[in-house]
């Protein structure tokens, strides 16, 4: 990861400017709410993707600095809005948003990153780009009303688990690439590889989110552990677990998704249930087959150091640890 992002050190810089220059508000709440959640020790993996696409594709100007600040908006607006949804307590291993300034700030805050990043792409005055953004964040709605709809249903298919994870994660990494494609104006071939890199690598992303839910501790992942049982999401070690288990278990697993509260030993039942199935390894050998593919997908482009950042940073995908 980070030699990968050493090609584009000096431009990550230039975009955590723009962060601030793009938080500039004479509203003080909406400053210090963006300011605390884009200070929060973010990966900036979405800005590194539109950056890296950008170099690969042979762009020299300066336009990709302000889009690649666009792209880490609408990602932290999101969040914002997650983290209500969810009533989470931590993000990136501190106090969210949400818990410090309340539901209200924490939604009206995300809508203003969402209006603000639309305005910064009117001035930039791509046409591509624009629709490109408009229906991505089209689709992340839709994939967290869809995953709201989803909620506590043991008949979940992992098809459309998978469906939740590309709308409401994978479309925005891939849109960052393929953000970068038109900025240098990729033909229509390669920017769909790109497009479709970034869709793999978003898709493996979460999956990896999935087991470090029910693996990871609270300090190595920085948000709560077994946040999404609680709130009764089916993700991909528990959609495995549930087609091999007995009905027996199944009925357990039910219960404790029905659960007002979700008590130690209950997540413990549930871990110990996930991990005899092979929820776990089956999930990671999901991701490491969709890190594969979408590297397969650069094959379009020759040898690089943008190209082989782009490789760096889907295999952390499938190694990181939170």
């Amino acid at each position: 990861m980070e030699s990968a992002l050493t090609l584009i050190e000096a431009e990550l810089k230039n975009v955590e400017l723009q962060f601030r220059k793009d938080l500039e508000s004479g509203v003080d709440l909406i400053r210090s709410v963006g300011e605390y959640i884009l200070s929060s020790g973010g990966k900036r993996i979405r800005p590194a993707l539109l950056l890296l696409s950008a170099r690969l594709c042979g762009y020299e100007g300066n336009r990709h600095i302000s889009l690649a600040s666009v792209i880490e908006f609408i990602h932290t607006a999101t969040l914002l809005h997650d983290d209500v949804v969810d009533d989470a307590s931590l993000r990136r291993g501190i106090v969210s948003a949400n818990k410090l300034w309340g539901n209200q700030a924490s939604v009206l805050v995300g809508d203003y990153l969402f209006s603000k990043s639309f305005s910064i792409m009117v001035e930039d005055g791509d046409l591509d780009i624009l629709r490109a953004v408009s229906g991505a964040t089209t689709r992340i709605a839709e994939g967290e009303v869809l995953q709201l709809t989803s909620m506590s249903d043991l008949d979940m298919t992992e098809e459309r688990y998978i469906d939740v994870v590309k709308s409401k994660t994978a479309v925005l990494l891939a849109t960052a690439c393929q953000a970068g494609a038109i900025l240098g104006k990729a033909s229509p071939a390669r920017e769909e590889a790109l497009h479709d890199f970034g869709m793999d690598l978003g898709t493996a992303f979460q999956l990896i989110d999935d087991t470090l839910d029910y693996v990871s501790s609270e300090e190595q992942f920085g948000k709560s552990i077994g946040h999404d049982l609680k709130e009764g999401k089916v993700t991909l070690p528990l959609i495995h677990t549930l087609r091999q288990c007995s009905a027996s278990e199944r009925r357990v697993i039910a219960d404790v998704l029905l659960c007002d509260t979700l008590e130690d030993e209950d997540f413990r039942t549930v871990i110990s249930l996930v991990r005899s199935y092979g929820g776990i390894d089956y999930t990671l050998e999901t991701a490491r087959n969709y890190v594969s593919r979408g590297k397969s997908r650069l094959a379009l482009f020759p040898e690089s150091p943008g190209k082989e950042a782009l490789l760096s940073l889907a295999d952390y995908v499938v190694t990181r640890s939170h």
